[in-house]
């Protein structure tokens, strides 16, 4: 009997991060694997799209969760996803990244003695009114297998006192989805379609409630990315929950009208990475842009107090920024004073090899 595997996706970040992984399984013959669509995203913009993008079939189980408060979502994920584990019991569960499905999922495995992978383990922010700090603490403490992107995730993991064959540094999945469609990318030619000129603009995105909720927040940041368009014209790709923000608050109409400025709806995968590697520079309060940004050499401007993704800033080109410094920074941008970065190590579009390798040998085939 082949081992069956529940690969779980929910948001965005979690799409390109299963792709590569489900493509290198879906090729085992040992290996039966199963896409856990959760819903938790359930705008076409902000999933189905993605799904196309990264060569995804159809969900094997699709949960349709959608929106609600962190205990709606995170209860109506387990008492969903636990009846699909009843009926349908997997050998492995493979959950990704600091969502509520996330932590939902792993505690249905936990709880039905079900062996557990969290990918993109021991990442940690040291914030804990980021709810996704949380979902990464509680994932990481009752998952059997923690597979890592760096140095500082492991030794984060072994401060809690997680036990050392626990832990496994596989790399960065993201480079992987990115490589997996490099060509596709290359060719989209996103930049031209709103009349960008490649390596003269920033791309800019915001969601985090830290920045969005609070209206004195955002509109020091509208001011700032305001003045910023004048120095580069921006893409900005404005979340939902941003936009419903800038229309609350009356900022709304101010960047609509703006000379320099685009805004869009949310960009599917091919076409956002297409502007994003051909952009002088990344406006964002996101995760994994903060790595894109780092493999593909381009200065990241994080509007956060804090990252669980240090090593892009250690050793890439992504720095933390105030609201209020952020003219200033994109100004160093333009004068080509940002410093360059490396890429971290294992950060290479192999990490889904690695994944197959292990997940192999811990199966028993």
């Amino acid at each position: 009997m082949p081992t069956t595997v529940h690969l779980i996706a929910a948001a965005r970040p979690n799409f390109m991060k299963v792709a590569p992984v489900y493509h290198a399984l879906k090729r085992e013959p040992w290996c039966d694997v199963k896409l856990v669509h959760t819903g938790q995203h359930y705008d076409a913009n902000m999933s189905d799209a993605f799904f196309q993008d990264l060569g995804l079939p159809a969900p094997d189980f699709h949960l349709g969760v959608g929106s609600g408060s962190h205990a709606e979502q995170t209860g109506g994920v387990m008492i969903a996803y636990e009846k699909i584990c009843l009926s349908d019991r997997p050998d492995w569960i493979i959950v990704v990244g600091d969502v509520n499905s996330t932590a939902a999922c792993a505690m249905v495995g936990a709880k039905l003695l079900i062996p557990v992978i969290h990918l993109e383990a021991g990442l940690r922010s040291g914030d804990r009114r980021m709810p996704e700090e949380t979902n990464r603490l509680v994932t990481d403490a009752i998952a059997d297998l923690l597979w890592t992107p760096s140095p500082d995730a492991d030794e984060n993991l072994r401060r809690e006192g997680v036990a050392e064959e626990r832990i496994e540094r596989i790399g960065n999945i993201m480079m992987d989805s990115y490589e997996l469609l490099r060509d596709r990318i290359t060719r989209e030619n996103a930049p031209a379609a709103h009349g960008l000129t490649p390596g003269n603009y920033g791309v800019v995105t915001l969601h985090r409630p830290s920045n969005v909720d609070d209206k004195a927040t955002l509109t020091l940041l509208v001011e700032q990315l305001l003045k910023a368009s004048e120095l580069v014209p921006l893409f900005f790709a404005v979340h939902p929950r941003t936009r419903k923000r800038l229309e609350d608050f009356g900022l709304l109409t101010q960047l609509q009208t703006a000379p320099h400025m685009t805004l869009a709806e949310p960009v599917s995968y091919v076409p956002f990475m297409s502007l994003v590697s051909n952009a002088k520079l990344v406006i964002t309060d996101s995760g994994g842009v903060q790595e894109e940004s780092t493999y593909l050499d381009i200065p990241c401007l994080t509007l956060r107090d804090n990252t669980e993704r240090p090593i892009t800033v250690t050793e890439g080109t992504n720095r933390l920024v105030k609201p209020e410094h952020l003219l200033e920074n994109v100004a160093t941008v333009m004068r080509g004073e940002w410093p360059h970065g490396r890429r971290p190590d294992l950060w290479d579009g192999q990490t889904a090899a690695r994944i197959v390798k292990s997940l192999k040998k811990r199966s028993g085939n």
